[in-house]
């Protein structure tokens, strides 16, 4: 028998509904392993098609579901700290509100955590549909390399992963850093002694656009490089050389001009993992109203043809 766990999202306005019902769904009904609990962060006010939404998946749940309303928007970190404060388990499951999980992804990462403070896993960037992969994230995967590399990059698929509550809160949880709160927090869970796992295998399909080349630039999100790293140097995480080297890099990648961003810095600087996870829907461009997932429950948003796309073959 596996430990129970709750599974964790955070939506807020700008969320599609159509996409929020695709990700719940796949994250719970569609799963082999199913949560024992689901806990719905609501980040500030939302429109009536997304609250009619949140209802319908509240009620038609298999599985009990605890909704966390906030009065205003908090921003991810403070939500998902919110959200942490509800859970009922201390096995909690990262998803995000427009991907799409692996119906065994909990079956093969929650045997894992038995043994780890955090749990991480591969993922397939996908445009559209998840018939049309365009990426994928392969995270490393030894302990050692985790720690050493999250020393410049986050170690961790952040839409992926299972961590221990008690191991989250002893790191001080979150916080409020847009767009670095989870690789702040996977670091000074590392500098904890937080025991690392990553699974190579892709277990999340993460859906990618011009938009999240664009969300990962400018001044806003430099103020937040430049904290985090001062935060590293601070804390010893890194030292000055690898401090200044940061700085360089990883604030010039801030900097570029977003085409640049996505055909030259990627591949070199975010290379996997960096996934910059925030709340501003993650859509990608262009693309149309996503088939509804299957199941008895009410669509939360406009329906399009389509069907499942055909069996994946991913490494065990």
């Amino acid at each position: 028998m596996h430990e129970p766990f709750t599974l964790l999202l955070s939506v807020y306005d700008g969320d599609r509904p159509d996409f929020l019902q695709r990700a719940f769904r796949s994250a719970v009904d569609d799963q082999t392993v199913r949560p024992a609990q689901v806990v719905i962060v609501r980040d500030g006010p939302v429109r009536a098609e997304l609250a009619a939404c949140l209802d319908r998946l509240q009620a038609g749940s298999p599985v009990p579901v605890t909704m966390v309303a906030l009065e205003r928007n908090l921003g991810l970190g403070p939500a998902l700290d919110s959200g942490l404060a509800a859970s009922w388990h201390d096995v909690v499951a990262r998803m995000d509100a427009d991907d799409v999980a692996m119906p065994h992804r909990f079956e093969v990462e929650i045997p894992l955590i038995a043994e780890a403070d955090i749990v991480g896993a591969g993922l397939l960037e996908f445009v559209g549909d998840i018939d049309h992969v365009v990426g994928q994230r392969v995270p490393p995967t030894d302990p050692e390399q985790i720690r050493s590399y999250a020393r410049m990059h986050d170690p961790f698929n952040h839409p992926t992963v299972v961590y221990r509550r008690t191991a989250v809160l002893a790191a001080g949880g979150y916080g409020d850093l847009p767009l670095m709160e989870d690789y702040a927090l996977f670091a000074r869970m590392l500098q904890n002694g937080a025991r690392p796992v990553n699974v190579a295998e892709p277990l999340v399909y993460y859906r990618v656009g011009a938009t999240s080349f664009k969300r990962r630039g400018g001044t806003d999100l430099l103020r937040s490089e430049l904290r985090l790293q001062r935060e590293f140097r601070r804390q010893g995480f890194t030292s000055s050389p690898e401090y200044v080297r940061n700085v360089l890099v990883r604030g010039g990648y801030r900097m570029i001009p977003w085409r640049f961003r996505r055909a030259v810095y990627r591949p070199i600087v975010a290379h996997y993992t960096e996934h910059g996870d925030s709340q501003d829907g993650g859509e990608a461009a262009g693309s149309g109203p996503e088939p509804s997932g299957a199941g008895q429950h009410e669509p939360c948003g406009p329906d399009a043809p389509g069907s499942p796309a055909p069996p994946l073959t991913v490494r065990r």
